[in-house]
């Protein structure tokens, strides 16, 4: 903070605004140690533990009011604070994201670096904007956090939403290091549901993919009524085999189109339940002329 101060990148007023997330240890009893003993320090505590995405959005909700860009950073000190400069500057740059971009994933086990790739290209396939290898290090003005905040979902999955903004964005790259002290509040159930909720957030693709999967059934039931058919005119067949295979096989496939169908519809009503906004104006040309009193 005193080094950004001092390169005249940020104002002298700037904070260190640390969310509390309804800890059950003397986190907030820390947090109000800095803040008494240090000019840049303060804090917000939630009521209850919302979970890391909220309590994201917690921390933004109240900087934007006093801020004109905030960057977001979990407080393991895994990510570069050093590369914090470099976003600024982006952002003096006309960028309004900035997003933190690890360079490798070597401080990460064989197991999860693997899964996060799978997660990312699963992402991508289904039609997810997302940065790969970024997590919640980012700089946002403040424009960008006001739209931000008009999403309204509960699930929620910021790597997902913040693309969706669309204002000018960049990258700055870095190298993660290994977690300072602690143990990681991020077991692999809670990373399986992040996953899940980031991939249902954003896709009826899977939706999709069950219609497609009945319209498959039912033609290869066709399929195999030829080979049926062929069967039964030969006698090699067992009496009553000809109409039970069939019937699974098409049934089968009807149900599925079925499933499809009414997943299709509940898709739509799942996209406007969200009632995300539509569209976001950046900026506006209006003559002096045209502007009524």
């Amino acid at each position: 903070m005193t080094g950004l101060i001092k390169s005249e990148l940020i104002s002298s007023q700037s904070k260190i605004l640390y969310v509390d997330d309804g800890s059950s240890d003397n986190t907030w009893d820390i947090i109000m140690q800095c803040h008494a003993t240090s000019p840049y320090s303060s804090g917000v505590k939630l009521a209850g533990n919302t979970g890391h995405q909220n309590a994201l959005m917690a921390g933004m909700s109240y900087a934007k009011e006093r801020a004109d860009m905030m960057v977001t950073i979990d407080a393991d000190l895994q990510d570069d604070v050093e590369v914090i400069a470099d976003m600024v500057h982006k952002y003096h740059e006309g960028f309004d994201i900035v997003y933190g971009v690890r360079k490798r994933r070597n401080t990460d086990t064989f197991f999860k670096r693997n899964t996060a790739l799978c997660f990312y290209k699963l992402m991508n396939w289904l039609g997810v904007k997302s940065v790969y290898n970024h997590a919640d290090f980012r700089l946002m003005s403040r424009r960008a956090v006001e739209f931000l905040c008009k999403f309204r979902e509960r699930n929620l999955f910021l790597r997902g939403i913040v693309p969706l903004v669309g204002y000018k964005s960049a990258k700055v790259y870095y190298d993660r290091a290994e977690r300072y002290a602690g143990q990681s509040k991020y077991p692999l159930s809670k990373m399986m549901n992040f996953a899940l909720d980031g991939i249902t957030s954003f896709s009826v693709k899977p939706l999709r993919m069950v219609l497609y999967l009945g319209m498959f059934f039912i033609l290869l039931s066709f399929a195999m009524f030829v080979w049926v058919l062929i069967s039964y005119l030969s006698n090699q067949t067992a009496s009553g085999w000809a109409s039970l295979v069939l019937s699974i096989w098409f049934i089968g496939g009807c149900s599925l189109v079925g499933v499809g169908v009414l997943g299709e519809y509940i898709g739509k009503i799942y996209i406007e339940v969200k009632d995300r906004p539509r569209f976001n104006i950046e900026e506006v040309l209006i003559k002096s002329e045209e502007v009524q009193a």
